[in-house]
């Protein structure tokens, strides 16, 4: 008979399971789509892939966590090979590193929610945030940051549209993102994050 602390364990085994799923990648005519976490192993697959030229957007699906060192190298391809980034669901973390580091990066359409939460070591305010987010547009290392700690920019879809809302997350939430507290000066497209479609 199981016990509750039995039930926990395997709770807690299965999601690190989850959670270890290394990136894996689906190829849909000129989009390269990269479901799972982002590694630093996996960066040369990664590189590989875009070689192709034939290929003009990865699509980063449900991707949580990763180092600075992985979202480096994952950004780093995407930089060498001139590419647009799109978000469908979500994107934490080493994640939000490569999605920034496209040439134009959107959220895509649907009716999915899609949140991008760009790991911060410290809540920036009011014009600090534009200079903040600048530097994750370009290469450089990324000091003091929280994978579960940041600004979180998530678009919903509504009958009228989608509906664009910015937060500030300070780690303790988890993956239950409506523990986070709002920001209203904070718009996505203002601060580079999103790029309106052309």
């Amino acid at each position: 008979m199981r016990t509750p602390a039995h039930a926990l364990l395997l709770l807690t085994l299965s999601c690190a399971c989850f959670l270890a799923i290394a990136a894996q990648f689906e190829r849909e005519g000129s989009r390269l789509i990269v479901v799972g976490a982002l590694d630093p192993e996996g960066a040369p697959r990664f590189a590989d892939r875009l070689s192709d030229k034939s290929i003009r957007t990865v699509v980063f699906e449900n991707s949580f966590g990763g180092t600075p060192e992985a979202g480096e190298a994952w950004a780093g391809a995407v930089r060498t090979a001139g590419i647009n980034t799109e978000i469908t669901g979500q994107c934490h973390g080493a994640c939000a590193i490569a999605f920034l580091a496209g040439k134009e990066h959107r959220f895509a359409a649907g009716l999915q929610v899609n949140g991008v939460l760009i790991p911060l070591p410290a809540r920036p305010r009011g014009d600090q945030q534009k200079a903040v987010l600048a530097e994750y547009t370009g290469a450089g290392t990324r000091e003091g940051w929280q994978p579960a700690q940041g600004l979180l920019f998530t678009s919903t879809p509504t009958l009228f549209g989608r509906v664009y809302n910015t937060y500030w997350c300070d780690g303790n939430q988890g993956r239950d993102t409506s523990k986070c507290e709002r920001v209203v000066d904070a718009d996505p497209f203002k601060l580079g994050v999103l790029m309106e479609l052309r």
